[in-house]
């Protein structure tokens, strides 16, 4: 069975344009952690959301969020659904025929693939487009300044714990945030 991860690289290295788009995995956004989030050159974004088994992709439709000001809860596929959510777009990245399309809310899009553990050759199918959440583009609702200063404070600190597994580094870590 193919991981995340490398499921994760198929996707990137054959279907998104690194050229073109802003193309960031694992990256917590809001709420919710997006499996892979593009942003294009104008700020247009489309999560992926990578779901391999049916009791994942279940769960996905139960994680809520709470309203830090009114306390009240809402579901994350709610607020997808009723435009009230970051991105401009959300599709699901799933093993082709793992979920029938009609079980598939209609504002997400469904990307399949099939991969060959014999060839190692992955293929993707668009199942369904993702339909428009909202027309505000990501920086419209996202600091970019401040984006990009955490973005760059995450991969230093990456490089740090990768050159860490490497050597034997003794040093504070003034990078975690301990709030």
């Amino acid at each position: 069975m193919i991981k995340v991860e490398e499921l994760t690289h198929a996707y990137i290295s054959q279907i998104c344009d690194l050229e073109e788009h802003l193309i960031l995995t694992n990256h917590f956004h809001t709420d919710w952690e997006a499996d892979i989030l593009i942003i294009d050159k104008e700020g247009f974004s489309h999560e992926i959301e990578i779901k391999l088994s049916k009791a994942d992709f279940k769960n996905d439709f139960k994680k809520s969020y709470t309203n830090k000001t009114s306390g009240e809860k809402f579901l994350k596929h709610d607020k997808i659904s009723c435009g009230d959510y970051i991105c401009n777009q959300f599709s699901f990245l799933l093993p082709m025929g793992m979920v029938e399309k009609e079980n598939i809310p209609l504002h997400c899009g469904i990307i399949e693939f099939y991969h060959n553990p014999d060839s190692w050759e992955t293929e993707f199918f668009e199942i369904r487009k993702p339909q428009l959440i909202h027309e505000d583009f990501y920086w419209k609702m996202i600091d970019k300044e401040a984006f990009m200063r955490a973005l760059a404070r995450n991969l230093l600190s990456k490089k740090f714990q990768l050159k860490g597994k490497k050597e034997e580094l003794i040093f504070k870590n003034y990078f975690l945030d301990n709030s």
